[in-house]
């Protein structure tokens, strides 16, 4: 099933810190702050939502379709893409502009300083979903906000069924934007903090919100995920991971667990089961889209945490 995926690209510049961050504040003197880390080990990896989602989409035997504003220095993503057989027709060049970046520092606490540069992902809305795109599901992941806004209704103008999570962006919705947003999707994914967020901000509950669309699901991290859907609700138990390294990117490699079952018109536990396996072999590894996954690895993780594969 082609799958569209909105959202962001981006690169991660992630750095550490051979110390604690506390040891370097003075409490005091945090209104005229400035400080240097010295952080002598520094890599550079794919990220952004998008990316991140469609890598493990694809590597599922998904067909993902990516739809991203991004900058001049897109080229060694773009050949990344074409190397994973990615379809990456649709991001658009924004001249003058960086594809979107995110700097991150981290300490011997696994504290994180962050500094995120949106860049060419400011101008999200001047992609267009269309028709033609052929697309049978889209996810309206985290991007710009008009972006979000404009994917969100073109989807339903033109009969995309599609997933909406709205991530660290959350925030910058209002209440009418949110409910929105619910009213378009036919499912919606949060994780714990956002489901409260988002209960707050729209003033209703996430069992009511979840009588909007066909299924809401809650990711819990360690403690598994919760999946709404009409009367029902489903708890989904965490796989055990064989190590806890790195969670950046769990929460796509979740979401592009969702999108295959969906496609492949999986009931809801088995959907989650296999979002929760494709988390757990993500936190193994360090960066978004370092991790090995395949489908044969992905059943014997599956039968190892649950005695059965989705597939089964």
């Amino acid at each position: 099933m082609k799958t569209l995926i909105t959202g962001s690209i981006a690169y991660d510049t992630i750095m550490v810190f051979p110390d604690r961050f506390r040891n370097h504040l003075l409490p005091d003197q945090l209104h005229i702050l400035n400080v240097c880390f010295l952080t002598p080990e520094m890599r550079r990896e794919f990220g952004g939502t998008a990316g991140n989602i469609a890598y493990n989409l694809k590597h599922l035997g998904g067909d993902p379709l990516i739809m991203a504003s991004v900058g001049e220095d897109i080229e060694p993503y773009l050949y990344r893409l074409h190397r994973l057989g990615i379809d990456a027709q649709h991001l658009r060049k924004v001249p003058g502009q960086f594809t979107a970046q995110a700097f991150i520092t981290t300490d011997l606490d696994d504290n994180q300083i962050t500094a995120f540069h949106p860049g060419a992902m400011n101008h999200a809305q001047e992609n267009h979903i269309a028709a033609g795109l052929g697309a049978q599901l889209a996810i309206i992941a985290p991007d710009g906000k008009e972006g979000m806004l404009q994917h969100a209704r073109e989807c339903a103008a033109h009969g995309i069924p599609f997933l909406f999570d709205p991530g660290q962006g959350l925030p910058m919705f209002s209440r009418d934007e949110l409910l929105e947003f619910v009213r378009l999707a036919d499912y919606v994914a949060v994780n714990d903090y956002e489901g409260k967020l988002l209960e707050e901000k729209t003033g209703q509950s996430l069992r009511a919100l979840a009588r909007n669309v066909q299924a809401l699901v809650v990711t819990l991290g360690a403690q598994g995920s919760r999946i709404h859907a009409g009367d029902a609700l489903h708890e989904i138990p965490v796989a055990p991971a064989e190590r806890v390294v790195d969670p950046t990117g769990c929460g796509d490699a979740y979401r592009a667990g969702l999108l295959y079952g969906i496609g492949q018109g999986w009931d809801w536990p088995r959907i989650g089961r296999l979002g929760a396996v494709l988390g757990a072999i993500k936190i193994a590894s360090r960066g978004a889209q370092n991790h090995h996954v395949d489908r044969a690895l992905v059943e014997a993780r599956a039968r190892q945490a649950f005695g059965a594969s989705p597939w089964d």
